[in-house]
């Protein structure tokens, strides 16, 4: 169903990514120079996740991990992986990140390209952070609760940035980053979208 919010979300989508796109047009010379000295391999990682209703899409990223990463964690090596999971799909310290990876997490740049997922209309500037599809099928089993949040959840497209990653990031459990998603999907709204877009900044630089 087309309403007022969803074409006006639309055009800021469209108009604030190209704004963002020439704003940062250095970062887009310089980071994949950097890459390429950095560690052998691709510039842009494409990860897969769950967007709206629930279908599947390629999330780009500026590579931040040595090239296999995924492989190495699900097919290499049991104890690491046991570790990202029980951390809710998160590692402390993780081996697999780069020198420069380090730096670009740290201020959140590895998530630029995701621009190109809202032009593309995969994602939104503001929404929750993009499920993992293995996240979807396994945390609800140590997250009860949850389960019934995710339908709520996938009813609107994931951001770029949004709750949780104004929130605390990676400090926040996956139960609570579900109900701030939940709770952001049923109180969505332009100026929620302009209170979260504002808090960005200082959110990006918390871990600096």
């Amino acid at each position: 169903m087309v309403t007022l919010y969803n074409v006006s979300k639309r055009l800021i989508d469209i108009i604030g990514t190209l704004i963002l796109l020439i704003a940062f047009l250095p970062f887009w010379v310089v980071i994949p120079i950097l890459i390429l000295l950095d560690s052998p391999g691709p510039i842009i990682f494409g990860h897969q996740r769950v967007g709206l209703k629930g279908k599947l899409f390629t999330m780009y990223k500026f590579r931040s991990m040595v090239v296999g990463a995924e492989d190495y964690l699900y097919k290499k090596d049991k104890k690491l992986l046991k570790k990202f999971k029980a951390g809710d799909w998160k590692l402390t310290n993780d081996p697999r990140i780069t020198p420069l990876g380090k730096i670009l997490r740290s201020v959140t740049i590895d998530e630029f390209p995701q621009l190109i997922n809202v032009l593309k209309g995969d994602m939104s500037l503001v929404g929750p952070r993009a499920y993992v599809p293995s996240e979807i099928k396994e945390q609800p089993a140590k997250y009860p609760g949850t389960k019934e949040l995710m339908p709520l959840i996938l009813s609107v497209k994931p951001g770029v940035t949004g709750p949780w990653q104004t929130s605390g990031r990676n400090d926040i459990p996956f139960d609570t980053r579900a109900e701030l998603d939940a709770q952001y999907a049923k109180e969505k709204s332009l100026l929620k979208d302009i209170i979260i877009i504002l808090k960005t900044p200082a959110a990006m630089l918390s871990k600096w």
